[in-house]
C-alpha cells in the first residue's frame, strides 16, 4: 500500500525549501515502463515549469492539490492562455486534468504546496515533455518575468 501521510508530507516541503529548483518530487510508480505514473511534486512560489505538451506518444496528465494552492494553465499553440484553474484544496477547487496534445504549466501560488500528479506512462525522457518554443526554457533569463506576465494576464497574486 501507498501512503500519502502528514510525515511526507512535511518531508519534502522541507526537501523543496532546500532545493536549488524550488521543487521536489516523490515517485510512486514502478519506473519508466509503468504504465500510470504517479508522483507528489512539493513546490515552492517562483519555480518554473516551462510550458509543454505530451504528444507522441499522447499522454493525459492530471494535477490535484492536496496543500496550498497552484495555477493550472492550459495554452493555445501560439502560446496565448485558454483556460486556467486556481487549484485550491481549501477553497474547494481540487484538480485538473489536461490532455494529451495541450500545452499548459503549473505555477505555485503559496509557500509548501504540493500537488499530486498521475500521468500515462511509459516514461521516456527522451519523448515525454514537448517544450514550447514561445516561452524560457528553464534557467534562462526570462522565467521570472514570463510567469510574472501570466498571472497579470489572470489577474492572480503569489505569495512568496
Amino acid at each position: 500500500m501507498i501512503k500519502i501521510n502528514a510525515s511526507l508530507i512535511k518531508d519534502m516541503m522541507d526537501e523543496a525549501r532546500k532545493s536549488q529548483r524550488g521543487r521536489i518530487n516523490h515517485n510512486f510508480h514502478y519506473g519508466g515502463e509503468d504504465p500510470l505514473q504517479r508522483m507528489l511534486n512539493s513546490m515552492q512560489p517562483g519555480t518554473y515549469l516551462q510550458p509543454h505538451k505530451h504528444q507522441n506518444p499522447d499522454k493525459r496528465e492530471v494535477f490535484m492539490a492536496l496543500t496550498g494552492k497552484f495555477v493550472v494553465i492550459q495554452f493555445h499553440d501560439d502560446g496565448r492562455i485558454a483556460d486556467h484553474m486556481i487549484l485550491d484544496p481549501k477553497n474547494k477547487n481540487f484538480a485538473a486534468e489536461i490532455s494529451a496534445r495541450t500545452y499548459h504549466t503549473i505555477i505555485c501560488l503559496e509557500p509548501d504546496s504540493i500537488i499530486y500528479e498521475l500521468k500515462d506512462g511509459p516514461y521516456n525522457p527522451n519523448d515525454d515533455k514537448h517544450f514550447a518554443a514561445w516561452a524560457p526554457k528553464e534557467g534562462e533569463a526570462g522565467c521570472e518575468g514570463y510567469m510574472e506576465s501570466l498571472l497579470k494576464q489572470l489577474e492572480i497574486s503569489m505569495i512568496k
